[in-house]
């Protein structure tokens, strides 16, 4: 396989990662959750958006696998760290704070709401789902800055 097809097909399953991840992000923030407000009670929603955060964040894992990976085999055939610019060099310490609000989502707050409306404590599961939502934000935020950080420079 020729060396700049190899690098189109990385940076297309790269692109597409980082898109399905703040894309994603952007319509559990800004639609399901506000539907959902809107048209269940907090029993019900609660327990959809436990269950559709369940889904994404799984998916949001192969994601990140997928930009790491991809990456970094891209930043390997450009001949390493020292030779790409500092819109790579941002991507990459952006992305590694968005991996680990990620991570604390993933292993801490989720599995919180989770076990909150196992118990019907719909108090604790909305708390849980606050934290939640707040840190999607931020993370939708970094991701915007990330696209942005990377397509400014070729303006």
């Amino acid at each position: 396989m020729p060396a700049a097809f190899f690098h189109l097909l990385l940076l297309v399953l790269h692109l597409l990662a980082a898109a399905f991840w703040v894309g994603g992000m952007a319509t559990l923030h800004f639609c399901v959750r506000p539907a959902a407000v809107r048209t269940l009670e907090p029993p019900q929603r609660l327990r959809l958006l436990a269950a559709v955060l369940a889904g994404f964040l799984r998916w949001v894992q192969v994601a990140i696998v997928l930009l790491l990976a991809t990456g970094f085999a891209m930043v390997q055939g450009l001949g390493g760290m020292g030779a790409v610019g500092w819109p790579v060099h941002a991507m990459l310490g952006i992305g590694l704070a968005m991996m680990a609000i990620f991570a604390r989502i993933r292993l801490t707050h989720h599995p919180r709401m989770v076990a909150a409306v196992a118990a019907s404590d719909w108090a604790a599961a909305g708390a849980a789902l606050n934290v939640i939502r707040s840190r999607v934000f931020v993370n939708l935020l970094l991701g915007v800055v990330v696209f942005a950080v990377v397509l400014l420079p070729r303006a």
